[in-house]
């Protein structure tokens, strides 16, 4: 009976998974290797935890965000569709695409947050030495 259930149960989720097919089609990688300073004045805004800057590079620009005084994370500008010629904007903790208006957490590694977006946001790795700020793909 339990080998019945256990076979039952499995074969339950292994159809309910859903398919990483259109996955294929996100842009997942840009070329990127930035340095910038905190001390910098177009970052002063990201000092602050929840701050952000915008900086000049990628595709469409980089939004960089303070999580928490001591973590960054940075995200292309690049709508994940690609679909629109505009930058993404950001507000309320979320990178919106003017084009189709689907989001994107920052606070979860760029996931989508709307229905019918499946690509998540372009992130980059940010490395922070001192106020030295590095933002790279590599």
């Amino acid at each position: 009976m339990i080998k019945k259930i256990l076979f039952f149960g499995l074969t339950i989720l292994l159809f309910s998974c859903s398919s990483n097919e259109n996955l294929a089609n996100c842009i997942r990688t840009l070329p990127l290797n930035l340095n910038t300073d905190l001390n910098n004045p177009q970052l002063i805004n990201a000092q602050t935890p929840g701050g952000h800057a915008d900086i000049n590079g990628g595709t469409k620009g980089i939004l960089l965000f303070n999580k928490n005084g001591n973590d960054f994370v940075a995200f292309d500008k690049l709508c994940p569709n690609n679909d629109c010629d505009n930058a993404m904007i950001f507000e309320n903790r979320l990178l919106k695409c003017t084009c189709d208006e689907s989001t994107y957490s920052v606070d979860f590694g760029g996931a989508p947050q709307t229905d019918n977006a499946q690509c998540p946001a372009i992130q980059y790795q940010v490395f922070r030495n001192g106020t030295a700020i590095r933002i790279t793909n590599f």
